[in-house]
Order: structure tokens, then C-alpha cells, then sequence
């Protein structure tokens, strides 16, 4: 933890912890609001984190401040117990209890809340994540985004401050994902309880989460604004093959002739494909590195629709044979990888003004 910084609405967690061929060492804060994600490749330590915040894993050294309300000091010997701390876990499999029903299964989450008159109530639960026609199932007859989207509830129902999620989809297929996300997307924005969200997949990540942390080898490398952490591809898993940015944008008009929606994004005008929302709506954009190209001139005869006015402000050269160029459009930052062959005929520098071909960009959900 950083002296002199306010606990108040933090999150903040240290912890030391050995094991045979495992070191976690974690000094960070988190915004307790919103969802953050923590994101790195498997054996990273981001289970082990999740399980040391929620008590499950006593660490050998460490100090966990919630909302400035101590849960865990070491030093001072105080420690709460799992069942103490008012943390929602959802695991990667649902853990549901095969002999009750859905409701039943509910319920048991509602039995184990603090009695909190803040605590979210069962209609609510209900209703928010789409349960209603599966309250009398068994859970062996729901599929895996069903048996989520309960355990997601079951663990809003211990009337949580803290909601820890850990690879929550992975165990899905991809067309049962896309059931899952509007509800955990609705989270943020109707319950209000901030959100831990562990996952190695960069695209659930820029979906749905608003802080992010890097973790690698037992260590946070990085954390801050989803957008700016993003944009921090001297981090090694930040500036591979899924390399981008994020933008945020709204929606000005669609085209109904060519089925495209005209969307504005930081003083700049864009192009995305299909009907994406009403006019006004906010979307955020995900803008792949290997999707954008530069020229020095506007081309005049070109399929992508998307070229715009850049200047580059910084060029990273990767070990590839590639480098990934920084490109300021508008308020926006886009990447854009290229060969270091083309940085060199193009006479590419900082400070080079270039026009940037969007190919392709993914729209990731709503804002609002």
C-alpha cells in the first residue's frame, strides 16, 4: 500500500505468499467501483489472489483494507475468516448444489447475507439476471450460461461489498458467452457492487471491464484505466497478436441503404457495420493493431472506409520484424502494426503526420 494515499473507497492489497514453485508478491489499489479486471496467462497468480482477498488462502504476509474497513493484518494478527468477509466468489464452474432446485439454490445465498437493508433481495436478483423460468430446474438440466448466471446470483444474495470472479466463462462455449455478458454487464451498471473479474482473455476484458491490472509471475506489472493500460505494450502480453486500443464512442446515425452506422469518436467520425443503437448511445470500440495501416498520403481509391488524419507519437520495434506505431487521432490513441521495412522506406518518425486505415473495428458493447 502507498503511503499518504486514503483508504476510503480502495481496495488496497498487499500480500506476500511462497510455495514450492510459486511466489505471490502484490502491493496494489483498486477502485472499489466498477470492474476490474486482472489479466494474465495461466499460472500468473491470479486465482490465488482472488482466493487470498477472499480469506480462502492465508498469505504469509499481508494487509487487505476494504472500503477502509481492515480485513487482514499480518502484522497486527487480525484476520478475518472467509465466511467473515462479505465477499460474492464465483468460481469458473458454477458449484451449484445438485440436490436443490434453482431457488434453492438461491436461497442458500440469501441465508448466508450479513441482513444488510442494502443487501439486493431475491425479486431483484430474479429479474436481473433472467431467472424467473429456471427457478423450479434442477441445476444438472441448465446449461453452463444458465448455471452461471445463477451462481452469479446465489453470490449477489450474500449481500456483498466486494463480488470476486474468476474465469467465470471459461468454461462456456463462445454462443453461451455471448447470454452471459449483458448480465454481468448490467451488474455495473443496476447493482452497484465493484467487481474483481479474473480472466486470460483480453477480448472478455476490454468487453466489460472499466480498471485493469497485469499480472505475471506472482506480480502486478501494471494497473490503471482499461484505455491506458491498453496502450502499455512495453508489457509483454499487452503488445502481441491481440494488441489495441479502446475507445469510447456515440452513436450518430445508420445508414439503413448500407447497413452502417456512423459513430463519432473523439472529434473523429467513424464507420462500423450494422445497426449498433439508437442515436445518442455509447458504445466502446476495440480497434486491433493488426487491423490499422498507415500512408503518408489520403489514398483515392481505397475499400476501407475508415482513413483518417494521424500523427504518430511513438514507434515501439518488436523482435518480429514489426513495430507498433502510437497513433494520436483526434483525442484518441490508436496502435498500428507495421514492418519495420515500411517504418524505414515511409521514413516514419514521431511527429510524422500519416493517414490511418481502420480494416476493421469490433464493437463491444454498450456503455450505458
Amino acid at each position: 500500500m502507498h503511503s499518504g494515499q486514503s483508504e476510503e473507497r480502495r481496495l488496497c492489497v498487499r500480500y506476500a505468499l511462497e510455495r514450492a514453485a510459486f511466489t505471490l508478491d502484490v502491493d496494489v489499489e483498486f477502485a472499489m467501483q466498477g470492474i476490474t479486471g486482472v489479466f494474465g496467462p495461466s499460472g500468473a497468480g491470479k486465482t490465488t489472489l482472488l482466493r487470498c482477498i477472499a480469506g480462502l488462502e492465508r498469505p504469509d504476509s499481508g494487509r487487505l483494507v476494504a472500503d477502509g474497513s481492515v480485513w487482514e493484518d499480518t502484522d497486527a494478527n487480525v484476520g478475518r475468516a472467509a465466511h467473515e468477509r462479505r465477499v460474492g466468489y464465483v468460481f469458473q464452474e458454477a458449484r451449484l448444489f445438485p440436490h436443490i432446485n434453482v431457488l434453492g439454490n438461491l436461497r442458500y445465498g440469501q441465508k448466508r447475507s450479513t441482513g444488510d437493508d442494502s443487501a439486493i433481495d431475491l425479486d431483484q436478483v430474479v429479474e436481473l439476471l433472467g431467472l424467473k423460468s429456471l427457478l423450479g430446474r434442477a441445476p444438472a438440466t441448465l446449461s453452463g450460461g444458465e448455471a452461471q448466471r445463477v451462481a452469479i446470483g446465489r453470490a449477489l444474495l450474500r449481500g456483498p461489498e466486494l463480488l470476486l470472479m474468476d474465469e467465470p466463462l471459461a468454461a462456456i462455449d463462445e454462443t453461451r458467452r455471448e447470454d452471459v455478458f449483458p448480465f454481468i454487464e448490467r451488474l455495473h451498471a443496476d447493482v452497484g457492487v465493484p467487481i474483481v473479474y479474473v480472466s486470460h482473455n483480453i477480448d472478455e476484458i476490454c468487453r466489460i471491464c472499466d480498471q485493469l491490472a497485469v499480472m505475471d509471475k506472482g506480480r502486478i506489472s501494471t494497473h490503471g484505466r482499461l484505455q491506458s493500460v491498453l496502450l502499455q505494450t512495453e508489457v509483454p502480453f499487452l503488445s502481441g497478436r491481440e494488441a489495441g486500443a479502446l475507445i469510447n464512442a456515440t452513436v450518430e446515425a445508420f445508414e439503413s441503404s448500407d447497413r452502417l452506422t456512423r459513430v463519432l469518436a473523439g472529434g473523429c467520425a467513424l464507420w462500423v457495420p450494422g445497426e449498433i443503437g439508437p442515436a445518442g448511445s455509447e458504445l466502446r470500440l476495440r480497434v486491433r493493431a493488426n487491423d490499422v495501416s498507415v500512408c503518408l498520403e489520403r489514398p483515392r481509391k481505397t475499400s476501407i472506409l475508415n482513413v483518417m488524419e494521424a500523427v504518430i507519437e511513438r514507434i515501439q520495434k518488436e523482435s518480429s520484424g514489426t513495430a507498433l506505431l502510437h497513433l494520436r487521432v483526434g483525442s484518441n490513441v490508436i496502435l498500428a502494426r507495421v514492418t519495420q521495412r515500411s517504418c524505414t522506406e515511409l521514413s516514419l518518425s514521431p511527429g510524422t503526420n500519416v493517414y490511418a486505415q481502420i480494416k476493421s473495428i469490433a464493437v463491444r458493447n454498450s456503455l450505458g
